[in-house]
């Protein structure tokens, strides 16, 4: 799968897949084979951390 390379937009789809479909960050990484560490410091750099217990980045 192909995921959105906007910073921004990636907040957007990365968030609402993880309400949707997945129970916590690993497990979406996992399964669409994204790279958890570039992941969180592309988000990282629009001011957006993960937060495990409500399971989004905030």
């Amino acid at each position: 799968m192909t995921i959105p390379q906007d910073p921004v937009i990636l907040l957007s789809f990365i968030n609402t897949y993880l309400r949707d479909h997945y129970k916590n960050l690993d497990d979406l990484c996992k399964s669409l084979n994204i790279d958890e560490t570039s992941l969180k410091e592309t988000l990282k750099g629009i001011q957006y951390e993960y937060d495990p217990v409500q399971n989004k980045f905030i």
